[in-house]
C-alpha cells in the first residue's frame, strides 16, 4: 500500500475512532445518576434552587431533547470547543494547555525509560545461564504484574525515607521526576522483555545469527546488530497501547507523587462530575493513542517494509 493511502486510511480510521470514543462518553455520562446542572452549580452540597438549576439546564442546553444535545455535543467537538469546566470557570482547552506538558513529558521519559530497560533486561537475559534466565523471567512477570500505587508506596519508602535520596513528592526537579518515572516505567519495562524474550530466541538461533557467530562476531554483538533488530519489533507494534498505558498510569501516579497534570485533573473531574473536563481529556487520551499508533507503524513499515505491506 502507497503512503498516501496508508495515510488517508490511517486519517479516516482515526475520525471513525473518535466519533466512537465522544459518542461512548456522552452516553455514559448520560447514564450516571444524578443532575448534570447539580455539578454545574457545585455540586448536591451547593444547595441550589430549583431557579438555578434550571436557569443552568437552559444555559448548557439541558432542557433540549437528548437527540439535539447530542448534535451540539458533536458540532462543539468538531471546533475543538470541549466547554468550560463545571468546577474551575475556565474553559477546558486552557486548562489542559496547562497541565498537558506535564504529563507528556513524564510519559515520554517513562516510556524511554521502559525501552531503555527492556533492552538491557534482553541483553542480560541473553547473557545468564539456565538459572539465571528463570530467575530473570520471574523477576519480570512480577515487574510486569505489579500495580502502579503499590510500586510507588513502596519506591518511596525505600528511595525517600529509608535511603534519603529521592524526594517523595515531585518538586519540579530532576530528582523529583526519577520516582515518578519509576513507577511508570518498571511494569512496562517487565512486560515489553516478556514480549522480546521469544523472538530474541528465535532470531539468536536463525540463520543469519549463526552465520555471522561463524565469522566471528561475538554474541553481544549480534545481538545488538542482527536479533534486536527482530526482536523489538513485536514490542514497538504495541508501543500505541503501552503509551496509552501511561497516561492510564499517571492518573495513580500524579496523585501519589502530587505531580500536577493530565491524571490528577481527570481524577478531581471524575470526582466533581465535571462533564467537560473528563471529555475533553478522554478525548485527548484517545488521539494520543491513535497518533502515536500511526507512528509506530510507520517505524515498523520503515524497518520491516515486506511485513508491513503485506
Amino acid at each position: 500500500m502507497g503512503t498516501i493511502a496508508w495515510a488517508g486510511r490511517k486519517a479516516g480510521g482515526a475520525l471513525v475512532v473518535l466519533w466512537l470514543v465522544a459518542t461512548a462518553i456522552f452516553i455514559a455520562i448520560r447514564l450516571i445518576p444524578g443532575d448534570p446542572a447539580e455539578a454545574i452549580m457545585g455540586g448536591p452540597g451547593s444547595q441550589a434552587s430549583a431557579e438555578a438549576l434550571a436557569a443552568a439546564r437552559a444555559e448548557y442546553g439541558l432542557d433540549q431533547p437528548l437527540a439535539l444535545q447530542y448534535l451540539m455535543y458533536l458540532g462543539k467537538l468538531a471546533t475543538l470547543d470541549f466547554g468550560t469546566s463545571y468546577s474551575l470557570k475556565q474553559p477546558v482547552t486552557q486548562i489542559m494547555g496547562e497541565v498537558l506538558p506535564n504529563t507528556l513529558w513524564l510519559s515520554l521519559l517513562a516510556l524511554g525509560a521502559a525501552w531503555l530497560l527492556a533492552l538491557c533486561f534482553s541483553a542480560l537475559a541473553m547473557r545468564a545461564n539456565r538459572v539465571g534466565a528463570v530467575i530473570g523471567n520471574i523477576l519480570e512477570i512480577i515487574a510486569a504484574a505489579v500495580p502502579h500505587f503499590w510500586l510507588g508506596a513502596v519506591l518511596i519508602m525505600l528511595f525517600s525515607s529509608v535511603l534519603g535520596w529521592l524526594p517523595a513528592v515531585d518538586n519540579g526537579t530532576a530528582k523529583g521526576l526519577a520516582l515518578p518515572v519509576l513507577t511508570l516505567a518498571l511494569p512496562l519495562a517487565g512486560f515489553l522483555t516478556q514480549l522480546m524474550r521469544d523472538s530474541l530466541s528465535e532470531a539468536m538461533s536463525s540463520q543469519f545469527a549463526l552465520a555471522a557467530r561463524a565469522r566471528g562476531e561475538s554474541k553481544l554483538a549480534v545481538f545488538w546488530r542482527h536479533g534486536l533488530r527482530h526482536a523489538a519489533l513485536p514490542a514497538l507494534s504495541l508501543t500505541g497501547w503501552a503509551f496509552s498505558s501511561l497516561l492510564s498510569g499517571a492518573v495513580v501516579v500524579e496523585a501519589i507523587f502530587a505531580r500536577p497534570g493530565l491524571g490528577r485533573s481527570l481524577l478531581s473531574a471524575v470526582l466533581a462530575r465535571d462533564i467537560p473536563m473528563v471529555t475533553g481529556i478522554a478525548l485527548f487520551s484517545a488521539l494520543v493513542y491513535i497518533v502515536v499508533m500511526a507512528i509506530t507503524e510507520g517505524i515498523e513499515r520503515a524497518i520491516d517494509p515486506a511485513g508491513a505491506s503485506s
